[in-house]
């Protein structure tokens, strides 16, 4: 029996960034043109892709495989500089954006992550911006190729054919709808935080030590070296942040700054051409009880009125802050149960078609709400199926075309750069 399943698990594997360090003394396993392959880079990789694909990081044959797709991304991003691809700066600031806050949402806080990682969130942004950027470069190199490679009817026919019988069953569908809302901030909670960081500037500016203050103060994770933000060029910081900082000449101190992550006052300590280092004390709002309260309310309320015939997707135009789903009703569209996250795939299975959930939370970002779920139809899983899912299969097809176009690419850049395996003991 042919099995698809290998074909979906490891191709090409882009990796988030690591989250374990390299030891002192770190053997090399390969070579690929001017660029390295260390022995911690590649257990990094081989227990990400068994946490992945939650399999034993010990099965045999899996860390060659996870050295070869490793191997071939450095032979990609080779032939990236060959073809002279840039990436942009805004690009791979918004990316590395994108990823530090999926790893918050994961982990559930900031404090959580910098813990993982023993470092700041801006320290983790300076040090794997590059990674990000070859990242990057590497999808851009195999688009560029791949998005000339379609598949036809036939072809599609043809696959599901040679591979029906091990193709995995279409998990539990759902189409659905939501509207959001987030709790407003008590101002007389900002107003005391606001004043009380005033309060500490004035006595840093009277003579107080600021790195003494951060200590004593800050909830930021830099709280303990005193505020040391380290050295950072423009794109590691959110806009209101940079904006402030970079403004400021070297030993000034800011005024109170607000950002999404609170409010600051900040200092610059250095400047290297576009490059700062600064320190900073970050205090946050805390959360008041009651505005969750009233944001529940309101959204029960809403839902009330939904279930009493007003259009659901009408009050989401109307109320939800949304901003990316509101102008099309909260239409969030179909998701599989294993493309959703756990607690909304738990809600949602133990819901009928039509029916609105109660208030329950959600986080966007790094703000955290409430939202209403609509279900509008729920799919039962079942057996891949022409009729049914052509889309996917299409999808599939495409994706096994493309590969294997890949590996065939792959090994005419085998002939042209160099590639040395330095290890002979892989399992």
């Amino acid at each position: 029996m042919k099995n698809v399943i290998h074909l979906l698990m490891l191709v090409v594997i882009i990796t988030p960034l690591p989250l374990w360090g390299q030891s002192l003394i770190d053997r090399i396993v390969a070579v690929v043109d001017k660029e390295i392959i260390t022995e911690s880079e590649l257990n990094d990789r081989l227990t990400f892709v068994a946490m992945q694909n939650r399999i034993d990081p010990s099965t045999p044959g899996l860390k060659k495989q996870v050295l070869d797709a490793m191997i071939n991304e450095k032979l990609t991003l080779a032939q990236a500089r060959i073809d002279s691809i840039e990436v942009k700066d805004d690009e791979v600031t918004r990316t590395l954006e994108a990823q530090i806050q999926n790893l918050v949402r994961q982990l559930g806080s900031e404090q959580r992550l910098e813990q993982l990682y023993g470092k700041s969130i801006a320290r983790i942004k300076r040090e794997y911006r590059d990674e990000i950027r070859n990242q990057l470069l590497v999808q851009r190199v195999r688009q560029q190729r791949e998005d000339k490679i379609t598949v036809t009817r036939r072809e599609v026919e043809e696959f599901y054919l040679a591979y029906k019988d091990s193709l995995p069953p279409v998990p539990e569908e759902y189409t659905i709808s939501h509207i959001v809302s987030y709790p407003k901030p008590d101002s007389t909670a900002e107003v005391r935080t606001m004043n009380f960081l005033r309060a500490i500037l004035d006595s840093i500016r009277a003579g107080g030590d600021f790195g003494e203050f951060a200590r004593r103060y800050s909830v930021d994770a830099t709280a303990s070296s005193g505020g040391d933000l380290g050295w950072a060029k423009r794109g590691d910081y959110v806009r209101d942040f940079e904006e402030v900082v970079f403004s400021l000449k070297e030993g000034e101190i800011s005024n109170v700054i607000k950002t999404q992550f609170g409010f600051h006052i900040v200092q610059l300590l250095e400047r290297r051409g576009e490059s700062v280092h600064a320190r900073h004390i970050l205090l946050r709002v805390e959360k008041n009880p009651v505005n969750d309260s009233a944001v529940v309310a309101h959204l029960r309320m809403l839902k009330q009125r939904a279930q009493s015939g007003e259009s659901f997707a009408e009050l989401a135009r109307k109320y939800s802050e949304d901003n990316e789903t509101k102008s099309i009703g909260g239409d969030l569209g179909t998701f599989t149960a294993d493309q959703l996250n756990t607690d909304l795939v738990r809600m949602l299975q133990n819901m009928s078609e039509g029916e609105i959930s109660d208030p329950s939370p959600i986080t966007t970002g790094l703000t955290q709400g409430y939202h209403i779920v609509w279900l509008r139809k729920r799919k039962p899983s079942h057996a891949m199926n022409l009729q049914d899912d052509y889309r996917r299969l299409e999808q599939l097809a495409l994706y096994m075309k493309r590969n294997k176009w890949y590996d065939q690419w792959i090994k005419e850049l085998k002939h042209d750069i160099y590639v040395e395996i330095k290890v002979s003991d892989l399992q």
